[in-house]
């Protein structure tokens, strides 16, 4: 009995309310969403649910919205109307065709000569921290994931063939002889290696550093001077000032 009257309370809420419930979720979808799948997430049976999207995408055409609802492939999703499909490319090319930073440029270099590579490898070579360029690139279209590392199970990444397309080379053999230049991550390896037992203990080629020079020792006095004893605490010798 108590299922009964929570259906039908959920039965007696305004058609209003599902609407934008609806459109929350359609909002955030990524691909198109079926009327079961719609009516599950909202609670509403699934012909109050096929109505509401309907009445939805009628409203949006009626209104002249920049977007509108689509039934596609058996499910809902938002989509631009194609009236403003030239606005829309020209703002998209024009993202695409913004020139790329500096540090973008870098991080482009590095895993054109180097790839696959992981983005901790291209973080090293560089020495900073490169996620947010990644992204970018990727973005962009230049970069996309080519597989793990076999090792650490890291995601690899390699340019692309709008990437050479935009740079104007048909193989990755027209780039220009940079790559020896690069420093490889072994050598890397080694020389951090160099600086951490140099900072320990014997340098990085097995030789003790060279001990500090002694101090020379303390003139003698001439005869008939007496030096007040020292105690060891940088006292003073008599006269007032400290041996040069």
């Amino acid at each position: 009995m108590s299922e009964t009257v929570e259906v039908d309370e959920t039965l007696a809420v305004a058609v209003a309310e599902l609407r934008p419930s609806l459109e929350a979720i359609l909002m955030v979808a990524d691909q198109p969403l079926d009327q079961v799948t719609l009516a599950s997430a909202v609670g509403y049976p699934v012909e109050e649910v096929a109505a509401a999207l309907a009445d939805l995408a009628g409203e949006y055409d009626e209104q002249g919205r920049g977007f509108e609802l689509r039934s596609v492939a058996g499910g809902w999703r938002f989509y631009t109307r194609d009236a403003f499909a030239p606005v829309v490319e020209a703002f998209v090319l024009d993202g695409q065709q913004a020139r790329l930073t500096q540090a973008a440029l870098e991080t482009l270099a590095v895993v054109a000569y180097k790839q696959p590579i992981s983005r901790a490898r291209v973080s090293a070579i560089r020495g900073v921290n490169v996620d947010g360029v990644m992204r970018t690139l990727l973005t962009r279209g230049l970069v996309q994931e080519a597989g793990q590392d076999g090792e650490t199970g890291a995601n690899l990444y390699r340019t692309t063939s709008y990437f050479l397309e935009r740079i104007g080379i048909t193989s990755l053999d027209d780039l220009p002889e940079l790559a020896p230049y690069l420093p490889d991550m072994d050598d890397m390896e080694d020389e951090l290696a160099g600086f951490a037992a140099t900072a320990t203990g014997p340098t990085a080629s097995g030789s003790d550093p060279a001990p500090e020079p002694e101090p020379a020792p303390a003139p003698s006095p001439a005869p008939g001077e007496h030096h007040a004893p020292h105690s060891g605490e940088g006292t003073e010798p008599d006269g007032g000032t400290e041996p040069t």
